[in-house]
């Protein structure tokens, strides 16, 4: 992973991110029974109830299911298997799969009247309600599988009642779509599903997060799930062909359609998303912006008959192959194009189309392996639609060696009035590049100090150090292990759990936070980094895990805290050695040279990553990317927003204060020259001034 700067509208030296990878080709290894190394970790916990299968997008999830689904039907006894998607055109993911050619000891089959994806209607709310006869059907039947979309299962749960699914199978993908708030049908009829405990549920998610900061389950129901974590990390570094991946933001001014050429490759096989007619971005006219973009391309040649493909003479002589998704007009014409899209046939086939324009499709379980470039106008409605939009570029394919994800966002113009919008835009931008770094980083073991090597791990030529910070890799399970000193170990087994496997929830929640990202960015003179760290991680810590003790609240505040400082501060060391574009097409081999860098300090420990604003990288990328008065106009509109304490905060800070008592000896000091002991007087004032106005305002309303 490195960081790159450069000018504006560069996409080609300019990424936030970039990652490149071993490619060492164990992604697509099979073992005997057929399975790639996700499949066979997920195989090996098919006996669980409740099992949660977080994967990146072109993982082989619902392969992995497939297996799974076999073995409970075949030898656990449950009598049928039920797959819900999101949307419809997901559905054939889960067509036949003759398994017992590469080894597995059954094929998987669904009959044709039970995919109920491919049954005719268009509007699934509408039609939904009428399928839930077909299920009805199917639940008497000696059949086994069925699959349908989400709606058709929520209407079939409402009507049918959920002991109608006991003793079978229910697998939900895209299982980001569920939510814990009990506004969400689906959410809490998942939650009535599990209180009744007789039905096996297997979850499946590329993202598991959301871009409402909803959680998708409550604490206690995700307790009971076990969890098959395999990270981007591992599967990139895996792959045969792709060796590297560049993420960025950019920024133009005027109508994107006049700046989009200057980041559209015709060259790369891309998916372009145009904004939604309502974002700031739209010119509010849809098809003029596709006729736009085909015009700058080259000179239009008609339609390919067949497929329903625009055809594009490049000024090079080259005829580009472009879909237009966008155009609804002519439901049979839309339906050509995607039947060309899906063809089987053509899958294998690089040159079958070069080019495609959608608004909101070709996100969620589109597969084009080919693609090697996602661009994306504007903002989307979450960072949960953005990871997927990135994971249309990340298939492995022959002779695909690089990938990228483009945002292109309208740059704040300095003089503009409604500055705010922009700003939020711009901010929404950057913390889905910040949250796909964590996305992309391996996992961390954080331990304390001389906690001892573990097995497994790569520590260096020198090997484990007693004395030293050390670091190590483990390549096999994409880990890496990361001394620290004084860390709070967690206590209990949800917590453990947590710090080994939910860290990158924490961090979407933090990421997630407006008021963090502005103050991290752009208010860098007045907010001090452990009002971030500890303050505002402390906080959502709180907040999502009530029930967990004090203690174990603040090992997964750490915890988090420390993965995404590691990972950031490992990028501007990486950052530090890029000098020129020679340097950076060589770039670095992975993000360990980066996070050894960084810990060479050999007294690594929590204050120290509690001193650091987990934005400095993300601001270094910024400062470079933008004039320096656009800059300071966005960085007064945020720090003209600064209010004093609130009650909360000044209670947080004086809970610290405590702490600060108990390993000094005295209170912090409000003249001392060292900020954050400042900080924490000044918190300790606040809440006794917030307490004095309760009391008199207290004694008022008893005399009154």
């Amino acid at each position: 992973m490195n960081a790159q700067t450069s000018s504006p509208l560069n996409a080609y030296t300019v990424p936030s991110i970039s990652i490149k990878t071993a490619h060492t080709g164990a992604t697509n290894k099979a073992n005997a029974l057929g399975m790639r190394t996700m499949q066979e970790r997920a195989y090996a916990k098919r006996g669980e109830q409740y099992l949660l299968i977080k994967s990146p997008p072109a993982s082989g999830k619902s392969r992995a299911l497939m297996f799974i689904a076999l073995d409970k039907l075949n030898n656990q006894g449950l009598k049928q298997a039920i797959i819900v998607v999101p949307e419809r055109s997901i559905g054939s993911s889960f067509s036949d799969e003759p398994l017992t050619k590469a080894g597995f000891y059954w094929d998987w089959t669904v009959a044709p009247q039970w995919n109920l994806c491919n049954a005719p209607g268009v509007d699934e709310a509408r039609v939904a309600k009428s399928k839930v006869d077909a299920v009805r059907k199917f639940l008497a039947s000696q059949d086994k599988t069925l699959v349908c979309t989400h709606a058709t299962f929520r209407f079939a749960v409402e009507e049918l009642g959920i002991e109608a699914f006991d003793s079978r199978l229910l697998a939900i993908d895209e299982f980001h779509h569920v939510s814990s708030n009990p506004d969400s049908i689906l959410g809490t009829q998942l939650t009535a599903l599990i209180a009744r405990d007789k039905t096996h549920i297997v979850a499946m998610t590329g993202s598991y997060f959301r871009g409402d900061s909803e959680a998708v389950l409550s604490p206690s129901d995700e307790a009971k799930f076990e969890t098959v974590t395999y990270t981007y990390y591992e599967q990139l570094n895996g792959y045969t062909w792709l060796k590297s991946l560049d993420i960025g933001y950019f920024f133009y001014t005027g109508p994107y359609v006049d700046a989009i050429h200057k980041v559209l490759d015709p060259a790369l096989k891309t998916i372009v998303h145009i904004p939604n007619v309502n974002a700031r971005e739209s010119l509010k006219d849809k098809q003029r912006e596709v006729n736009e973009i085909l015009h700058g391309l080259g000179e239009w040649n008609g339609v390919h008959e067949s497929t329903g493909f625009h055809l594009i003479k490049t000024p090079d002589g080259r005829t580009l192959r472009v879909a237009d998704l966008v155009d609804d007009s002519d439901p049979a014409k839309r339906t050509k194009i995607l039947s060309a899209l899906k063809d089987p046939t053509q899958k294998n086939n690089r040159d079958h189309v070069d080019i495609i324009i959608a608004l909101g499709m070709a996100k969620e379980g589109f597969d084009w392996i080919w693609c090697e470039h996602a661009l994306t106008v504007g903002y989307r409605s979450s960072l949960t639609e953005i990871v997927q939009i990135i994971g249309r570029a990340t298939r492995d394919a022959e002779g695909k060696t690089s990938a990228r994800f483009t945002n292109l966002i309208a740059e704040p113009a300095a003089t503009q009035s409604l500055v705010t919008e922009a700003v939020n835009d711009m901010l929404k931008a950057i913390s889905a590049s910040l949250l796909m770094e964590q996305v992309l980083a391996p996992r961390y073991e954080f331990t304390p100090k001389d906690s001892g090597p573990k097995e497994g791990f790569d520590y260096g030529p020198d090997g484990y150090q007693e004395g030293n910070t050390n670091v190590g890799v483990n390549e096999s399970t994409g880990q890496y292990h990361v001394e620290i000193n004084g860390l709070t170990t967690p206590e209990s087994k949800e917590a453990s759990r947590i710090c080994k496997e939910d860290l990158n929830e924490v961090v979407t929640t933090f990421l997630q936070d407006k008021t963090v990202l502005e103050q991290g960015l752009f208010d860098k003179e007045h907010v001090l980094p452990q009002e971030l760290t500890q303050l505002r991680m402390g906080k959502i810590v709180r907040e999502r895990y009530p029930d967990l003790s004090e203690h174990d609240q603040e090992a997964i505040r750490q915890h988090a805290i420390a993965a995404m400082n590691v990972t950031q501060r490992a990028k501007l060391e990486l950052s530090k050695s890029v000098t020129g574009d020679a340097e950076a097409q060589q770039g670095s081999t992975a993000l360990l040279d980066g996070v050894r860098k960084f810990v060479n300090v050999r007294e690594l420990d929590i204050d120290l990553i509690d001193k650091l604003n987990p934005f400095d990288a993300a601001y270094a990328v910024l400062s470079k990317s933008m004039d320096e008065k656009l800059l300071r106009s966005v960085q007064a509109a945020i720090e003209a927003k600064k209010v004093s304490l609130s009650e909360e905060e000044a209670r947080e800070l004086a809970k610290r204060a405590l702490q600060f008592k108990l390993e000094r000896g005295r209170l912090p000091d409000i003249n001392s020259a060292d900020a954050w002991e400042k900080r924490m007087a000044e918190g300790v004032a606040a809440l006794a001034r917030y307490r004095a106005q309760a009391k008199a305002a207290e004694a008022k309303n008893s005399n009154g």
